[in-house]
């Protein structure tokens, strides 16, 4: 059985942030596992831009993007291991791992960075009704075909859900030369960035329908043929009267993501409502000496902030090895009116640094007051003119103010 100090699983962006972060704070024994054949994880095939803006304060596509991590791991001799599968982990951090080199193996590690990432909604999650065929893949499925293997998912095309992926390959299966005839979101507003709807729906004039879904899918010869959307109430059902029927030979699906917290789940790890697990302000779980950030905490929209917050976790996984990390009364932080969720859940009331704290909120709102409050007293105070579920909202909280907290921090939405 091997031993390292920090072992990191996940070499995406925030796995490679959290290495680079430990490295940079003294930690010498570090090995990251990824079970692809390359660092980088979902940004190899997301080769649009929009990267950077915030983490290099300049444009770049993914591939761009995450070279600038990779190269930074080489210079820091940080070890990896590719096309290496992670089968099973203990609560005392033993890691049972796999791959070609060494067949089945164990790491005894005495912390750990879970940066897997998160994996699409498909079909099966949705109960889309009619036949099962083929032509209906999801978003970053029809992504990987086209912008890694070349290959063409289809000529004509409906899209069902309007997440960030799926509002891209809309713009570059148009600019590719297939027909995308619609986007169809059961909600009443968009789940993707507004610069998203603009440049890649508005851009091409490709049509958002809000609150529609499909309601039918057909084959012949096995193969996608025709959808029906149909409009729906405010339970989600289908109102009858309002079909529109549409000759398609592709299926494209945006319906979401999933942390992948396989492993968390195997050691009982402690939950959140992001289907993340439950952290403290250093994104460590409730089982000590793991961690985990990124898409595998809660479902990020912007790859910078996942960076970030891969540092956050490097960051603690050092103070953590170091015997630093600090230890006392617990403030739990709790989503209040109309916030969907707030990370990290937990923050230790000895730490002497300040925290960003990361919410969404339920539905679209417009002139909030963002109320943080402790006991009916009001910590910190913010207006926002628009927030939309989206797109993820940060606010810092100094650590002086962190010590007015006792016992019970909410976050809450006020009308102005």
């Amino acid at each position: 059985m091997r031993n390292v100090d920090l072992l990191i699983i996940g070499g995406g962006s925030a796995g490679m942030a959290a290495a680079i972060k430990a490295r940079q704070e003294g930690v010498q024994d570090i090995l990251i596992v990824e079970k692809d054949d390359n660092l980088g994880g979902i940004l190899n095939q997301c080769i649009h831009n929009g990267f950077g803006l915030t983490e290099f304060k300049e444009e770049l596509s993914g591939p761009e993007y995450l070279a600038r991590f990779v190269e930074q791991v080489e210079q820091l001799q940080i070890p990896y291991e590719l096309n290496t599968m992670v089968i099973d982990m203990t609560p005392d951090k033993i890691v049972t791992i796999s791959n070609k080199k060494d067949g089945v193996s164990q790491i005894k590690a005495k912390a750990i960075v879970m940066a897997t990432g998160c994996y699409e909604r498909g079909a099966g999650a949705i109960q889309i009704p009619g036949d099962r065929c083929a032509g209906i893949i999801t978003a970053g499925t029809a992504q990987k075909y086209l912008n890694i293997h070349g290959y063409m998912v289809g000529k004509r095309i409906v899209i069902l859900g309007s997440g960030d992926i799926g509002l891209i390959m809309a713009r570059r299966l148009t600019l590719e030369g297939a027909k995308v005839i619609c986007v169809s979101e059961i909600m009443p507003y968009s789940n993707g960035l507004n610069r998203n709807i603009a440049q890649c729906l508005n851009d091409y004039d490709i049509p958002l329908y809000l609150s529609r879904s499909v309601s039918k899918v057909e084959a012949k010869d096995g193969r996608l043929y025709r959808v029906t959307l149909s409009a729906v109430d405010e339970k989600m059902q289908f109102i009858p009267g309002t079909e529109m029927v549409i000759d398609c030979d592709t299926l494209i699906l945006s319906v979401g993501l999933i942390p992948y917290i396989s492993l968390l789940n195997n050691i009982n790890c402690p939950l959140s409502s992001t289907k993340g697990a439950k952290v403290n302000e250093y994104m460590e779980t409730m089982i000590d000496g793991i961690f985990t950030c990124g898409n595998c905490l809660h479902v990020h929209d912007v790859v910078d902030f996942v960076t970030d917050e891969g540092r956050l976790a490097g960051h603690g996984a050092a103070l953590y090895l170091k015997g630093e990390l600090p230890s006392g009364d617990i403030i739990n932080v709790k989503p209040g009116d109309g916030i969907g969720y707030v990370v990290p859940q937990n923050i230790d009331q000895n730490m002497n640094e300040d925290v960003t704290l990361k919410f969404r909120v339920r539905k679209p709102v417009k002139d909030q007051w963002l109320i943080i409050e402790s006991n009916n007293q009001i910590i910190q105070k913010i207006f926002k003119p628009v927030l939309i579920p989206s797109e993820m909202v940060m606010v810092k909280l100094s650590n002086d103010k962190l010590k007015q907290t006792q016992g019970e921090l909410t976050l809450r939405l006020e009308a102005r």
